[in-house]
């Protein structure tokens, strides 16, 4: 389903006006494509910053502590915002934390961590998956932003999502693989789960629930996929026992410090967005 867009943006702090039924549409089908949540200038000011920092962490082969390669499906560095001045203020926008505190219903939301995804050109499909089979974190309230940095049709490798899915919670206990692609592929049938996709340009997002089942079209093009993601959750969530090895890296490499039981809220998970006393809450 898509939404209007609004009125070019100039300043990462001003409100993104999220309507009553973006809500309710992200709340039923677990995900919702907002149009020019960044100018299409904010994001041409920050492209160069992010293009140089994949490309440094690319050359020196960093896994950045992950434990499985995905460089067959694209090129991925996290937290760009700790190597870059510029893409630092860019994922912090308040603009950005403030729609997902509205989507989710909550008065506040921390960082969990950024990624720069880019698709080559030719990379084959991201398969099904959940994203939240890696967070150890005790709260549904999770959610990405996916923002394309140039325009993206389908067939360059945008986002696909099975609506509905993530009311569900957890269902396959698969990290991204073959594997999970066939697995959730069942379950999208078995539960007819309506499957969307969007067009895209600079600056558009979609935002996902932690637990939705998603995946990505092949990039059929000639150039790469350039994709920024910032995934934010509930303030006040905190951390569980890693059930696990995905979760016990991302407890120790994303949450660095925080036992389970503890607030999730390390120095690198600062809080982005809270409301003030004025403010009302969507949810």
């Amino acid at each position: 389903m898509g939404f209007p867009a609004t009125s070019l943006q100039h300043d990462l702090a001003s409100r993104y006006p999220v309507s009553a039924a973006q809500v309710e549409f992200f709340r039923t089908q677990g995900h919702v494509c907002l149009p020019a949540l960044a100018d299409r200038r904010e994001v041409e000011g920050v492209l160069p910053a992010i293009d140089r920092v994949l490309s440094a962490v690319t050359a020196k082969s960093d896994s950045q502590g992950r434990i499985e390669d995905y460089s067959s499906l694209f090129q991925q560095v996290t937290n760009v915002w700790r190597l870059d001045e510029s893409v630092r203020a860019f994922v912090f926008a308040r603009r950005f934390a403030r729609v997902a505190a509205d989507l989710m219903g909550v008065d506040g939301v921390r960082l969990y961590h950024d990624q720069a995804l880019y698709k080559p050109a030719g990379g084959k499909l991201t398969p099904w998956h959940q994203d939240q089979f890696y967070w150890p974190l005790d709260t549904h309230n999770t959610i990405t932003l996916w923002m394309p940095l140039i325009d993206l049709p389908r067939t360059m490798g945008t986002m696909l999502f099975a609506c509905g899915s993530h009311l569900q919670g957890a269902l396959l206990d698969r990290s991204i693989s073959e594997e999970s692609n066939r697995g959730f592929a069942r379950l999208v049938e078995e539960k007819q789960w309506p499957v969307e996709s969007y067009d895209m340009k600079a600056g558009d997002a979609t935002f996902h629930a932690g637990w939705a089942v998603h995946s990505a079209h092949p990039n059929t093009s000639g150039h790469s996929r350039k994709v920024l993601t910032v995934i934010y959750y509930a303030d006040g969530a905190k951390v569980v026992a890693p059930e696990n090895d995905f979760r016990k890296t991302d407890m120790e490499v994303f949450l660095p410090g925080c036992r389970p039981g503890e607030p999730a809220a390390s120095p690198l998970n600062p809080l982005l967005f809270t409301r003030g006393p004025d403010e009302i809450s969507e949810g």
